[in-house]
């Protein structure tokens, strides 16, 4: 399938990252949703986490706060790279700090670790599948996106490198540095920062050619 390397416009696209309308809630929550499922089920694999998940396991080991803190605050400081790039926050980037670690603690919590190898292997697939599916719903959405995916399109629009490409610098630099601060890698976390970026390209067009099919 043919990528896309921009941004899908689409009938739910906000006019400013804090114009809020109905339509745009349910592929805001649900793709977020979704990207918090993709997180929980790699978790669950135990075949190593995503690349960001990596580097706050690391961040956690030599800070001793929670894997969730860390998150957070790795958040934050991915927040203030936006400034040089000129990204706006908006109502999205919010509900992405929220729904995202939400649905991550309650998949990690509730569904159970696979022991069979075709069942890790169906997990991690999956989590691709569904992050690469939630991200390009919520960005479509243009109220703002999370702090990572931020920095991506941000990157994006700033030097004109593809969004499939820029995702797999940013994920393979954070897995790096993660892997040396102590964060636990496997074949799982490899898989996704080789595909995450290209899951998000094919959706994206997924995404433009149900948009021009019903609205033609």
């Amino acid at each position: 399938m043919k990528l896309s390397h921009k941004i899908s416009e689409t009938p739910w696209r906000a006019k400013n990252t804090w114009s809020f309308r109905p339509r745009m809630a349910l592929p805001l929550v649900l793709g977020l949703s979704l990207f918090g499922l993709g997180e929980g089920l790699l978790v669950q694999a135990q075949w190593g986490a995503t690349p960001w998940t990596v580097f706050a396991q690391g961040v956690s080991r030599h800070t001793h706060w929670s894997l969730g803190w860390s998150t957070a605050a790795i958040s934050f400081v991915v927040l203030l790279g936006w400034l040089p790039l000129r990204e706006r926050p908006g109502l999205g980037t919010i509900a992405n700090l929220i729904i995202i670690a939400y649905v991550l603690d309650l998949v990690s919590t509730n569904l159970a670790v696979p022991h069979a190898p075709w069942l890790k292997i169906v997990y991690v697939v999956g989590a691709v599948l569904v992050i690469g599916a939630g991200s390009a719903l919520y960005l479509t959405t243009g109220l703002g996106p999370g702090p990572r995916d931020g920095l991506m399109t941000g990157l994006h629009r700033r030097f004109g490198v593809s969004v499939v490409y820029v995702r797999l610098l940013l994920e393979a630099s954070v897995l790096v540095v993660g892997w040396l601060m102590g964060g636990t890698v496997g074949v799982g976390t490899a898989f996704f920062a080789a595909t995450i970026g290209f899951c998000i390209g094919a959706n994206l067009r997924v995404t433009e050619l149900l948009v021009r099919k019903f609205s033609s």
